[in-house]
């Protein structure tokens, strides 16, 4: 398995013989005036043929139309109702995968639970609310990720039941800087750092590899903020040695585990 950051939550996963791109987004700007500080890691023209996209939900920084635009049409994957709002709006490869649900392509299986996040903004936008999590994996290799989310009990219950008695091998969990003003309505639905570290101990995962920083120039997500809260947590973390900070085009090769 490798796992390339492209930025923000745009990752490449190569797992089980396909390649699985996340929440597409390569645009310079974020909303039109936030400025993207980091180019991205592979090129938007320069995409291997991919296998599938995997959307977690609807807010901008995860859902970029013009990026799904510049994409070859492969199956998209996203929760129904953001699904049947993005068809309406030209993206004609979006399929319905909700909570509870699966799919199987080859030896890879994808798994879908509900993140504890939010996908709406406005009061007039509440039915595009739902958000997706997903794990990824085969008989030898798994993948957990993990879109937006707060650090709850049912994240750990969806793995854990997903691979039984298996271990997941890398788990790639988002992490935000949230100033004291913010600190509690954005853990409401989101992972500090000091979260996401606490939610790769609960996973027991093999490797954590952070994702969300570095990007775009947003409060909770400030060009490198996050992660520098990350590194300093990690000092005094007992499995810091398995927290691999990728910067864009950076990947991890993770060999499998004998059986």
């Amino acid at each position: 398995m490798r796992i390339t950051y492209i930025g923000h939550a745009t990752l490449l996963i190569e797992i089980g013989g396909k390649k699985i791109l996340t929440d597409p987004n390569f645009d310079p700007t974020l909303g039109r005036f936030l400025a993207r500080v980091s180019e991205p890691g592979i090129a938007i023209d320069r995409l291997p043929k991919l296998d599938m996209i995997l959307l977690t939900h609807a807010h901008a920084d995860h859902l970029s139309f013009r990026s799904l635009a510049d994409i070859e049409s492969v199956p998209l994957y996203a929760p129904p109702a953001v699904a049947r709002w993005i068809r309406r709006h030209g993206v004609t490869n979006a399929i319905e995968l909700g909570p509870g649900e699966s799919l199987t392509s080859g030896s890879l299986t994808v798994h879908v639970e509900a993140a504890t996040h939010s996908g709406n903004r406005y009061v007039i936008d509440r039915w595009r609310k739902q958000a997706n999590m997903y794990l990824v994996a085969t008989n030898y290799e798994s993948a957990f990720f993990a879109g937006d989310t707060a650090l709850t009990d049912d994240t750990t219950r969806f793995v854990k039941r997903e691979l039984r008695e298996r271990q997941l091998d890398v788990a790639l969990l988002p992490i935000g800087y949230a100033p004291k003003w913010k600190a509690e309505s954005f853990s409401r639905g989101h992972l500090t750092s000091l979260d996401a570290l606490t939610l790769f101990e609960r996973l027991d995962a093999r490797y954590l590899i952070p994702y969300h920083w570095g990007t775009f120039n947003h409060v909770t997500a400030s060009a490198y903020d996050a992660i520098r809260e990350l590194r300093e947590h990690v000092k005094t973390h007992a499995r810091g040695t398995d927290v691999r900070v990728l910067e864009p085009a950076e990947s991890l090769h993770v060999a499998s585990l004998p059986a």
